[in-house]
């Protein structure tokens, strides 16, 4: 309060002395250097330079959606140029735009520059969310559009608070993984994958493990980061089901989606892994409840190539701003149908001819007889210190909150 009458003092003796006012405006001006810049530009200077610079800077966030492929994650990686990753390309497309200045492409904490969820080398997204500070420049969507390949979208933008956070702001994240359904045949049964269909009584088998994710657990067997007595590795799960199966290219395939507050690496790889391993016959049931027990459990990690981040949910967020009559509410509605057609043109062929291709989920598939399910803590170091080499290229499944 006391702050507050000290600004209305401020205010009235302002008001009353118009001379110190013009005075005050003017020595502010000079201090932004705006007004000497003003004079020394040369006339014959780009005038949407011009422009960009008069622009109020604001604090914003975008709507992304990308596919993954040939990146090496969503984060910037500065100073390892040669793992491009998706932040690289956005900065760029930033900059040439002219929404930021060039040296906030080097810093990005001048932009205040926050991403949702990190996503891992290979993993797309139809909805990630980031929030800057950026000027408000006319068709700013279209120009940074321009400067960015096809395959990374900017499909919409909302002004936020000044001290929003995208990470921090966001209370559940929505993944989804696309896998042909051939990965729940059982390794008893002599399987062709492109004639392979899933029967709904192992789809029924399928959802009832998902289910049993549903809750808070302590998922450390899910992560490489985390110990049994990590209070961050509890984790709270919303939903997780799989959809109806659908054809594809000959194949049949199927969608699993999971809500979460936030995910570690890896996790939701695992958790998919899992499934997969006891739908196949390699592990029992029970695998699931001793894994959220302080032993350590030999969970196997599905391929990356499946998973999308879906959706960013600022749930609270839009409670408290959404209707204050200066913000909007951070939902995408509108957006709904630009995101399903970036689906169907970038994300979905990529996992599909990826799949055809490289065959990630038929070798993976081959790799399960060798993990042990019931083995001990010891025998599993002994495992992890072998196949080390092969599996640690990877980072994160959107990763929300690791080092």
């Amino acid at each position: 309060p006391s702050q507050d009458l000290a600004m209305a003092e401020g205010a009235g003796a302002a008001a009353a002395s118009p001379t110190r006012q013009r005075s005050e405006v003017a020595g502010r001006v000079e201090e932004n250097g705006h007004q000497n810049k003003r004079f020394k530009r040369d006339a014959g200077e780009n005038d949407a330079e011009d422009q960009s610079k008069k622009s109020p800077k604001r604090k914003i966030v975008l709507l992304m959606a990308y596919s993954g492929k040939g990146y090496h994650g969503m984060q910037r990686n500065m100073g390892s140029s040669q793992f491009k990753t998706i932040e690289d390309d956005l900065v760029s497309a930033l900059v040439q735009s002219g929404c930021v200045p060039e040296n906030h492409g080097e810093d990005m904490k001048k932009m205040s520059f926050q991403r949702c969820a990190r996503t891992d080398k290979g993993v797309s997204a139809a909805g990630q969310i980031v929030s800057l500070k950026v000027r408000l420049i006319d068709d700013i969507l279209e120009k940074i559009n321009n400067h960015l390949p096809s395959h990374i979208r900017i499909l919409g933008l909302k002004r936020v608070t000044g001290g929003f956070n995208s990470k921090n702001k966001c209370d559940a994240r929505t993944y989804s993984y696309m896998l042909p359904t051939f990965a729940f045949a059982h390794k008893d049964h002599d399987v062709q994958e492109e004639i392979y269909r899933l029967d709904r009584e192992t789809l029924a088998k399928v959802n009832k493990l998902l289910a049993c994710y549903k809750g808070t657990h302590n998922f450390h067997n899910f992560t490489s980061q985390k110990g049994p007595k990590d209070p961050s590795a509890k984790r709270y799960i919303m939903e997780m089901y799989c959809g109806e199966p659908f054809v594809r290219e000959n194949v049949e395939f199927a969608v699993i989606k999971v809500k979460g507050q936030s995910f570690m690496m890896h996790q939701i790889r695992k958790m998919i892994g899992l499934v997969i391993a006891i739908v196949k016959g390699y592990a029992s049931e029970s695998i699931i409840e001793r894994s959220w027990g302080e032993e350590k459990v030999d969970v196997p990690k599905a391929p990356g190539l499946g998973l999308v981040l879906e959706r960013v949910h600022f749930e609270k967020y839009n409670r408290r701003f959404g209707n204050d009559g200066l913000h909007e509410p951070l939902e995408w509605a509108e957006e709904e149908e630009k995101i399903a057609v970036f689906k169907e043109q970038y994300i979905y062929p990529t996992i599909i001819n990826t799949e055809r291709e490289e065959k990630s989920m038929a070798n993976w598939l081959n790799t399960l007889s060798i993990h042990d399910f019931s083995s001990t803590a010891v025998e599993m170091q002994a495992n992890n210190k072998n196949s080390k080499n092969s599996s640690d290229l990877e980072g994160s499944d959107g990763c929300d909150d690791s080092d």
